[in-house]
């Protein structure tokens, strides 16, 4: 609640701000100052077809069609087609998470039964009608999208504006010329997902949000600030350059100033600076530096990310303002050492991270800024510092929570090659990314096999560095390698990028290329089902794997790691379970089994093992459950992770020995399964500071909800995520409670529903979901209303369980 409510104090803020600054000294009749609005509201969707033009709207059926002649653009995409029985939506959007399974569908994508087998359902059209008042006649007017997932095509008023065939690449169009000034407009998106970009869940559709920016011709280019800092060594002072590129769309030459100012994270301006009798003749774009000194700056860090504003004004000559934007930025220093890893402000960070796809139970890649917010907050609670976005430029929102919340990130591109097209989605992804503080490490290919040992991986490798390097000189650059080490990309890489050290020896490329810094992209975790002990192969459920698919575990990769100097940290693969890559298992199995937690965030036990390492939190955690009915007498090994000196285990008040906690290891013991109770006391200089208890649980009688917070904004767009629980007569979680669970709720919305079972096919958004081993969860969207939320859950003859949200309260 705390961090939610802060985040709406500051955005409050700024949008106060930045107008008035705007305005200030607005004598004569000024040009409106920039605007961009949330275009997430009030759009239609329906199904279209890839092949079939009768299943498609009959759209590019006309004899002039819409690449043949301007504004001929036909079916969904004429302005004058009826839409009005169209489904109606809010942005973000993924029908795929709405589909249903079918073992026909991608083993990649979670047999979600979309793509070449399912063509009725691989093609979305959006349409959304909209007014542009008369008075923006001399404006120029874009329509930005963060993400459309796939291969898009855009009309307004029945012009052609562009395709973009890469699902997680931002991008715009320039809506200008073809606006109706004084009516209304229609905007056509066609998204196809019969081909797929990716070997993971991607999603389809509008699944980020869509924006729709206005300026004066004369405008700060679109991702046209780029801020970077030189700090002194000994930390009293910054030099904070402020790169602007502005561009005049007019038709005459514009003479104006350039004004900058930098606010402290309090508000505070820290330093400001002006430079005046700047021009651009029509059609011209060009960049200014100016170079703005901060005494004693407040440094961006993991522990403390504190947050500078560059506030940028264009003023004409005349003393109006012109244009205006905020840029958040951090004040820091990154640098990768070839023999003794990663600095951050000249201090030694052991990279802990993790990989991540986009996707979350209930919502698949649709997901609403706080779910984000949310994800992150999972991975730093066992002490993740680091997240490398997997494999594909990120939603600008995670960055932004990365940003405020303290998590390092290692932003990847998604499509290897030297060709514009490829080269022109590493752009896009720099200039949009680089003024984010939490970003430390460019990524610019995955696993590309086919050339990462062998000299074209070595070229477009470096080719593709030196486009960052241009664009981006204050980071460096890695790529991801499999297996090829020693040879083509990992010869030109700025920093290598150990995929699996099992597929080689980290020593010898280290010994090989003494001046190159490194760092483990992926590693691999105890792969299995979360709460299974023993192996269910028909239900696609499994007990932690000794060796994953890449030959080791969360234990075993730390080690190896947290031992070796020279390597910078490592990405465990992977955070959060998601959909897709089911291996080893195929249908009915729908996602992978390799995250520290599972689709929902719910921990896996390795969630422990990492948080006693990671963390100076005291931990004492052990495993299974102890609720074996048809085990007693059979040894089961029971583990502890812990960072405890020592720890000693009791069964039902007898001790089955102490025994010393190894660094970066666990503790197991083989013990005859009784019911009644395990209990672990840990122990520090010889004396027990903690004690934790496994019971054997009674029958479910109750319902528990558990929010990961108690307020929710009335905007129509937060979220709450609230975690369902089947307790015992005596409040104890049953572990291997399986109850189906009902949902009503008031005063909001459901909007996704999950348990984190690998192989549940029940739908993502009904009103109900069956706990899995002891747990599910629901994610509630508010109304765009005041006014509390009320879910109820209900299960048979359980004790319901009832939350209220209620609105924050204005400090």
């Amino acid at each position: 609640m705390k961090s939610s409510c802060a985040r709406c104090l500051a955005f409050l803020l700024i949008a106060l701000w930045l107008p008035l600054a705007l305005n200030a000294d607005a004598g004569s009749p000024v040009t409106a100052p920039r605007e961009r609005a949330n275009f997430d509201a009030g759009w239609r969707f329906a199904f279209g077809h890839p092949f079939d033009p009768a299943k498609d709207f009959n759209h590019a059926t006309g004899y002039f069609s819409y690449l043949t002649k301007a504004g001929n653009g036909d079916g969904p995409a004429d302005p004058k087609f009826d839409a009005s029985a169209w489904r109606q939506l809010d942005l973000p959007h993924d029908w795929a998470v709405e589909a249903p399974f079918d073992g026909r569908g991608g083993h990649s994508h979670g047999y979600k039964a979309i793509g070449r087998n399912f063509p009725e359902r691989s093609v979305g059209w959006y349409r959304k009608t909209f007014a542009v008042p008369a008075s923006d006649l001399g404006r120029r007017i874009a329509i930005e999208f963060d993400g459309v997932q796939r291969d898009s095509v855009v009309w307004v008023n029945g012009f052609y504006l562009g395709r973009q065939p890469s699902g997680t690449t931002s991008f715009r169009y320039d809506l200008t010329d073809y606006l109706n000034y004084g009516g209304d407009n229609v905007v056509a998106v066609r998204a196809d997902v019969t081909l797929e970009e990716g070997w993971y869940y991607e999603g389809a559709g509008i699944y980020r949000h869509v924006w729709l920016t206005k300026t004066a011709p004369l405008h700060v280019a679109p991702w046209g600030t780029f801020v970077s800092a030189e700090v002194r060594d000994d930390f009293s002072s910054a030099d904070v350059t402020a790169r602007t590129t502005l561009t005049n769309d007019g038709a005459t030459v514009a003479t104006f100033d350039l004004e900058q100012t930098i606010l402290a994270p309090d508000g505070r301006t820290v330093a400001s600076g002006r430079v005046a009798g700047l021009t651009l003749a029509p059609g011209e774009n060009r960049e200014w530096p100016v170079v703005l000194a901060v005494a004693g700056p407040q440094l961006w860090s993991i522990a403390k990310p504190a947050l500078h504003r560059l506030a940028t004004i264009v003023r004409a000559s005349d003393g109006t303002v012109v244009d205006g934007v905020e840029t958040t930025f951090g004040i820091r220093t990154l640098r990768f050492d070839a023999n003794e890893g990663f600095f951050l402000n000249g201090k030694h960070v052991l990279l802990k991270g993790t990989n991540n796809h986009q996707d979350h139970a209930g919502v698949g890649v649709a997901v609403p800024d706080a779910l984000v917010d949310y994800r992150i907050r999972m991975l730093k609670e066992f002490g993740s510092n680091a997240y490398r976005s997997s494999h594909h430029p990120p939603a600008p929102e995670l960055l932004d929570a990365c940003d405020r919340l303290g998590m390092l990130v290692l932003d990847e591109n998604r499509l290897m090659g030297p060709s514009p097209e490829q080269l022109g989605q590493l752009e896009a992804m720099i200039r949009r990314d680089r003024n984010h503080p939490s970003v430390i490490l460019w990524s610019v290919g995955n696993e590309e096999w086919a050339i990462e040992g062998n000299e074209k991986g070595a070229r477009i490798s470096a080719s593709m560095q030196a486009v960052a390097h241009r664009l981006d000189p204050t980071r460096r650059t890695t790529v991801a390698i499999s297996g090829g080490w020693g040879a083509g990309s990992s010869t030109t890489a700025d920093v290598m990028g150990y995929n699996y050290f099992t597929h080689g020896s980290t020593d010898e490329q280290h010994a090989k290329f003494p001046q190159q810094p490194s760092v483990g992209t992926e590693e691999t975790t105890a792969q299995g089902t979360r709460g299974i002990y023993f192996d269910d192969k028909p239900h696609a459920h499994m007990a932690p794997l000794a060796k994953g698919d890449s030959g080791g575990n969360v234990e075993i990769g730390w080690q190896h790691f947290a031992t070796r100097p020279y390597l910078a940290g490592l990405f465990f693969w992977t955070g959060f379970d998601y959909r897709g890559e089911s291996n080893p298992f195929g249908f009915p199995a729908v996602s992978s089994q390799y995250g520290i937690m599972d689709t929902c965030g719910f921990p896996k036990d390795q969630f422990y093992y990492l948080k006693s390492w990671w963390t100076d939190t005291p931990v004492l955690h052990l495993y299974p459950h102890w609720n074996w009915p048809d085990k007693v007498g059979q040894e089961i090994t029971v583990g502890c992770y812990s960072n405890h000196e020592a720890v000693e285990l009791f069964l039902n008040g007898a001790s089955l020995g102490k025994k010393d906690m190894p660094r970066n290891g666990h503790l197991e013991w083989k013990v005859a399964y009784h019911p009644g109770t395990l209990e672990a006391r840990g122990y520090r200089a010889g004396q027990v500071v903690e004690t934790t208890r496994v019971e054997t649980t009674g029958a479910p009688v109750k319902l528990t909800l558990t929010p990961d917070r108690t307020t929710i904004l009335p905007d129509g767009a937060d979220v709450v995520v609230i975690d369902v629980a089947a307790i015992d007569a005596q409040g104890r979680v049953v572990p291997v409670a399986d109850n189906l669970v009902k949902f009503a709720i008031t005063g909001g919305r459901i909007i996704g529903v999950g348990n984190g079972d690998p192989s549940c096919h029940e739908s993502d958004k009904g009103s109900e979901r069956s706990l899995f081993n002891g747990y599910a969860q629901v994610i509630v969207q508010s109304d765009r209303a005041p006014g509390p939320v009320q879910l109820t859950a209900r299960s048979g003859d359980l004790a319901s369980a009832q939350i209220t949200l209620t609105n924050p309260v204005a400090p």
